[in-house]
Order: C-alpha cells, then sequence, then structure tokens
C-alpha cells in the first residue's frame, strides 16, 4: 500500500508539473497558435485610403457601389456550391465574358463526372500509375490533364445560356479563399438584384451569399503619378503573388500597381476585419464572431497643388502643340516641366505630356506622361554647366572670379568646339560668372581639360586623363544630383546613361551636357541644390499622413508628417556656391543673359540657367538627329521659394534654326506661380492648417 501511495503521489507530481510547464511556461506560445488557427483576417470590402492635393482638394476618392459576395466554409462542397450558383442564376444577370476553355472543361466534368471517367481506359490508368516516374500525385494530375484534353468541341458547345451564366457564378465563387467573401458581381448590380438578393438571403441554398457595399476607385485628377489598383477580378499581380501572400493578402485582394498607389500601398489598404470561428467537437464551424472591424486605409495628403499643376498643365500642353503644328517637329513628343520647394523637397507639380494622333479622327490629341518627369532621360546641354564649375571649384580647375579666352579649341583627332556665342577664332575673355550667364562652352572644355590634369594646346593632341577626370566628374555630379537617383517617395526611378566615355573628346561633351543623359526631376534636384546653397534634397510627393475622415467633411487626425531628407552636403564652400548662384542670376538680368529676354523685366528677381544639346533619336524606323532644350532655375533669388526644370527632347531635327521654346515655358510657370501665390494670399484663412475637405480643383479632370 505504502508502494501503491508513493506510486500515486509521483504521478500526480508529474501530472501538477506538466501541466504546469503547459500552462506557465508554454500557455503563452499554445494561445499564439490557437489565434493562428481560430482568428481569420477576411477580405471585408473596406475602402481604401483617399488621396488628396496640399489645399485637401480630393484627387482619388471612393464610389460606393451595390455588391454580391459569397464566401465558402471549409467544409462546403462543390455540390453545395453547384446548387447556391444555380438558385442565384435564377436571381442575378450574370456576364460570361470572363469564361475561359479551361473553365467550361472542369465544368463540363463536375456535371458529367461519369463520363469524364470513362475518357481515360482502365488499361491506361494502370499504365500511368505504374509509371515510376508519376509519384507524388503526378499520376492523377496525368490522368485529369488527358481527361480534359479529350473533351470535345462538341460537348464543350452543348451548354446552354443558362449553364453558361451558372458558370459564370460558380467560377467567381471558387476563386475566393475559405472565410473570405469573394465578389460575385459588382457596379453593375441593379436594385432590383439588389432587393430580391436580399429577401432570399435566409434561404438554404444561398448560404454564404451576401448583399453588401463594395467601393471603386475614382480618380479625379490625370496624373498618371498618381496610379491605379488592381480590381477584385484581377486580385494580385501575377509577379507579385509570393510578396504579397507572405504579407497576409489573398489573392483576390487589390492593391497599387503603380506609383503612389502602390509606393503607399501599406498605408492606402486599410485592415481587414479578423473573426473567430467557433467549432463543434467534429470541427464544424458553428459560429462565427468578430474579434477586429476592419477600417479604412489612411488618408495621404499630397504635396502636389492641383490648383498650380492644372494651369501648368495648359501651358505645357499648349506649347507642345504649338511646336508640334511647326516645322521640323517629326521626332518632337514629349515636354516636361517639374517645380518643387528647394528647401523641404515638395514637389509642386511633376508635368509630362505626349502628344499622339487619334487613329479615328487623325486629330492631334495630348497625354498625360507625368511619370516620364523621373522615368525618361536625356541629354540635358548647358543646364549641367553649374555642375562643372562647382567641380571645378573643388578640383582646383577654377577659381572664384577666374577669367578664361573663350576661343575656338583646334585639336588633332577631335572636331573643333566653341561656344555658341563665338565660332569664329576670336578670343573672348569671360569670368565664371558670365561664363554660365553667357553660357561658354570654352570655359567649361578649359575647366574639364584641368580636371583631367591635361593641358591644351591649339593644333595638337587633347591631352587629359579621361578616366581620372570622368571619376571626379560623375561622383561629383552625382553629388549635386546628376546621374544618380533623386529618392523621391515614387518607384521606377531612372538613373539615365552615365557610363565612362571612351575617347577623351567625350569628357568635353560630358562637361556641358551633351553626354550623359538625366530627368527632368534630377535636373530639378539639381538646381535645387544650388539654390539650397549647396544641400540635396530628396525631392516627396508626400505631405501628411491622416486618419480617415469620420464624416467626409474634415479630414481625420494628424498621424506623420513627412520629414526632410537631407541626402549630402556638397563640396564647395558658400562662396564658391554664392558665385555660381550670381552667374544663374547673371543669364536672366546679366548684359548677355541666354534668357534676358525673358526674365528682365519681370517684378520678381530670379536665377536660372538655359541649354540646348544634339540628339538623336529613330522614329517609324526613320533616324534623325536633333536638339534637346532644357532650363532650370529659382525664384526668388533671395530665398528661393521654387525650383524648376524644363526639358523638350527632340524639339526639331534641324539643328541650326530653332527657338528657345523651353524659356517660354519657364517664365509662363513662373508668372503663373506667383500669380496663384498672391490670389491665395489674399483670400482670408483662419488657419495655415488643412483641416477641411475640399472638392476636386474644376477641369483637373479634363484634358
Amino acid at each position: 500500500m505504502n508502494f501503491l501511495f508513493f506510486a500515486i503521489f509521483i504521478l500526480f507530481s508529474l501530472l501538477i508539473f506538466r501541466l504546469g510547464y503547459l500552462q506557465i511556461v508554454k500557455g503563452e506560445d499554445y494561445v499564439m497558435k490557437l489565434k493562428q488557427t481560430e482568428e481569420i483576417p477576411i477580405n471585408t470590402s473596406v475602402p481604401r485610403g483617399r488621396i488628396f492635393d496640399r489645399d485637401g482638394r480630393i484627387l482619388v476618392d471612393n464610389e460606393p457601389k451595390n455588391a454580391i459576395t459569397y464566401t465558402k466554409s471549409t467544409g462546403t462542397t462543390t455540390a453545395e456550391m453547384l446548387i447556391t450558383a444555380k438558385k442565384l442564376s435564377e436571381l442575378i444577370e450574370q456576364s460570361t465574358n470572363r469564361i475561359t476553355t479551361g473553365d467550361k472543361r472542369d465544368f463540363w466534368i463536375l456535371n458529367n463526372s461519369e463520363e469524364a471517367s470513362n475518357k481515360i481506359t482502365e488499361k491506361e490508368k494502370k499504365k500511368i500509375f505504374e509509371d515510376p516516374e508519376l509519384k507524388d500525385g503526378k499520376a492523377q494530375r496525368e490522368i485529369n490533364r488527358l481527361t480534359r484534353e479529350r473533351i470535345t468541341k462538341e460537348e464543350l458547345a452543348s451548354f446552354t445560356d443558362e449553364d453558361l451564366e451558372v458558370l459564370a457564378i460558380y467560377r467567381e465563387m471558387m476563386s475566393g479563399y475559405a472565410f473570405s467573401p469573394q465578389i460575385i458581381k459588382s457596379g453593375d448590380v441593379t436594385d432590383r438584384e439588389f432587393a430580391v438578393v436580399s429577401e432570399h438571403l435566409s434561404e438554404p441554398e444561398l448560404v454564404g451569399v451576401n448583399t453588401t457595399t463594395d467601393w471603386e476607385r475614382v480618380r479625379k485628377s490625370l496624373s498618371t503619378i498618381l496610379g491605379t489598383t488592381t480590381s477584385p477580378t484581377e486580385g494580385i499581380p501575377k509577379s507579385d503573388v509570393d510578396y504579397y501572400l507572405w504579407r497576409d493578402y489573398s489573392r483576390n485582394d487589390r492593391v497599387g500597381r503603380s506609383f503612389v498607389e502602390q509606393y503607399y500601398e501599406d498605408l492606402l489598404k486599410g485592415q481587414k476585419t479578423i473573426v473567430k470561428n467557433i467549432k463543434d467537437r467534429t470541427g464544424r464551424v458553428v459560429e462565427t464572431k468578430t474579434v477586429k472591424e476592419g477600417e479604412p486605409g489612411k488618408d495621404l495628403i499630397l504635396t502636389i497643388d492641383s490648383e498650380l499643376e492644372f494651369a501648368l498643365e495648359e501651358i505645357v500642353s499648349k506649347k507642345l502643340l504649338e511646336l508640334k503644328a511647326g516645322p521640323n517637329s517629326q521626332a518632337l513628343d514629349k515636354a516636361f516641366l517639374v517645380m518643387m520647394n528647394p528647401k523641404n523637397g515638395e514637389v509642386l507639380s511633376l508635368i509630362g505630356k505626349q502628344v499622339v494622333t487619334n487613329k479615328e479622327s487623325g486629330k492631334r490629341e495630348i497625354r498625360d506622361y507625368a511619370f516620364g518627369t523621373f522615368t525618361a532621360a536625356y541629354e540635358a546641354g548647358s543646364t549641367v554647366k553649374m555642375a562643372t564649375l562647382l567641380t571645378g571649384y573643388q578640383e582646383g580647375a577654377a577659381r572664384i572670379g577666374e577669367t578664361k579666352i573663350d576661343e575656338m579649341l583646334e585639336m588633332t583627332g577631335t572636331s573643333n568646339k566653341s561656344s555658341l556665342f563665338n565660332q569664329s577664332f576670336r578670343q573672348i575673355p569671360v569670368n565664371d560668372i558670365v561664363a554660365i550667364g553667357r553660357s561658354s562652352n570654352v570655359y567649361m572644355f578649359k575647366t574639364a581639360i584641368a580636371i583631367g590634369n591635361g593641358t591644351y594646346r591649339r593644333g595638337g593632341r587633347l591631352s587629359l586623363d579621361k578616366d581620372h577626370a570622368f571619376d571626379v566628374m560623375s561622383n561629383a555630379f552625382k553629388s549635386f544630383g546628376l546621374g544618380t537617383k533623386t529618392g523621391i517617395d515614387l518607384p521606377g526611378e531612372a538613373i539615365g546613361y552615365t557610363t565612362e566615355p571612351e575617347f577623351p573628346g567625350l569628357i568635353l561633351d560630358y562637361a556641358i551636357g551633351q553626354y550623359a543623359t538625366y530627368t527632368t526631376l534630377q535636373l530639378a534636384q539639381f538646381v535645387s541644390t544650388i539654390a539650397n546653397d549647396g544641400y540635396r534634397i530628396a525631392p516627396k510627393v508626400l505631405k501628411e499622413i491622416r486618419e480617415p475622415s469620420i464624416n467626409g467633411q474634415h479630414f481625420g487626425p494628424l498621424i506623420q508628417e513627412s520629414k526632410i531628407n537631407i541626402l549630402n552636403r556638397i563640396n564647395n564652400t558658400n562662396e564658391e556656391i554664392k558665385q555660381v548662384q550670381r552667374g544663374m542670376n547673371y543669364t536672366y538680368y546679366g548684359q548677355y543673359g541666354t534668357a534676358k529676354n525673358w526674365f528682365a523685366n519681370k517684378p520678381y528677381n530670379a536665377a536660372g540657367k538655359t541649354g540646348t544639346a544634339q540628339s538623336e533619336v529613330t522614329v517609324d524606323g526613320v533616324y534623325y538627329k536633333t536638339v534637346n532644350l532644357s532650363h532650370v532655375g529659382y525664384a526668388p533669388y533671395e530665398n528661393p521659394e521654387i525650383a524648376y526644370a524644363v526639358l523638350i527632347p527632340h524639339v526639331s531635327t534641324n539643328r541650326s534654326k530653332y527657338e528657345s521654346h523651353q524659356n517660354d515655358i519657364a517664365v509662363e510657370a513662373v508668372d503663373k506661380y506667383f500669380e496663384l501665390k498672391a490670389k491665395k494670399a489674399s483670400e482670408i484663412k483662419n488657419s495655415s492648417v488643412v483641416e477641411d475637405i475640399k472638392p476636386p480643383f474644376e477641369g483637373a479632370d479634363k484634358e
């Protein structure tokens, strides 16, 4: 008896110890595992976050629409789903456009299981199962493949219109996961269909069917940088399936497909409803409880000024159509303009326009190509000369106030090189300020030669260390924002062409913007860096993140403001940067300034640089030698509020005859900015903080 009591004591002690271990040590782990199996996120139709401009004007909205959904449970059979699909087909009209041949084959097998089984003989089945290479389910997959292939066209054509409508509904029901509502019909659900289905929801044939409100993404602006989303039928893009599934998405979830919608997907997507399934002893779900209600996505306020952007779009579009209607415009089809705040990187407008010919009407039309401001790169010409001069200062190849002789450069093995204003053999002394403002190519050539530790002798061979010169210049250019990513909060940014040149003469081309290619946004960041006294700031399109609006009239609480992202400070002294700024100011107001005729009499003081570049392009199989036009600048000169860049690639196929159209766009854009600034200043505002939601700017969604 003592032995028995002792044994019982030991057993109970072990039991208590084990229970304590499970409850105290491992309890939290098992609770988490239970939640993972019992608490399930489901695809409730929560609206994505809305997108607004800096003044609170709606850019992307959500439009509610009636929808019919189906949610299957883990125990739902295909036979039960087929019954539901047949019943539902009696209540709604479903389009059959999305039905594929594969869908028809599967549906035929489902309705003709015995005939389908006879498609493969017993002898064939035996041979397949005995094949040593068809293991681990491969044998059955091979039988299924052969069965599908042997379904005849006549058998597939035997479906009636009613059968096809049932199939169209059934295929949508099958595409969802268990406990995840799958949209059967949305958008075009009539009021009658919505009411009839709602009235029959209690019937056993419609278990899992529900009527609800879905949301359709509606853009109130034509700007392509806002991006797009996939539809419920598209779901997750095939190329990103693994990425999204790993992050608890379902295959039929709507996701951002491009630009703002894609980059800020985590903020815009909203939170799914979390439910807990209560099961009986057999594992059958008897009740579903909501653990956490779904939440709409966060609202985003962008840095974009939609009123300013619409005005600038009109300026660029008008000029592009005007140029396309003129001579030598065979290769012209695009124009770009970027305007941003150089102090904090906020992008006020990203303008890209493309002219196309409507095949039906034969008329020219303008399409939005805003994403081209950071995805398309071109030779920019003289607008990069400030980078060459600043690099020259860094390397001792140029000094503040230094005068160099502008003259025709004659070199063996390299074509003669000169400035546009001095294509003869005159010798014109120019200092660094005039070299920028009057756009002296030769000043930059001689600076580049000195960077490469070379010397120039008339009639001699060009002598310089091109590898050293390129390494020094390309690294310096990147620190200014040229030939590198700007850091903008949008996907798909291009770097441009920056490959090391093969011949020494190309270093000279590089120094005046005739070799490497840059995006319009890179040019805007570059001039912003100069305007901002050498600090390079990443451009951004997101200004604020807000909680969803409760009443649709006022913004929700502020969650976060975007911070200023300083990427680097260039390796130049303040005085060197000020000298370059003086040169840019000379461009607008100096005696020989290349943009004097456009800016000299304006009420504001500004600074800038014009540029032209020889380029090449093939259009419809025809090769053209063309000219690119560019312009960069900032204003006001003393305390910059805006920096801007204009780029018109392939503006003319006649390299000796073209007008400075980029300057027209630049001056009109700056005029418009100050005009709208004065207009806004005259409006009475109680607060500078954006709190009220405003309708879209009138006309912003029309071309």
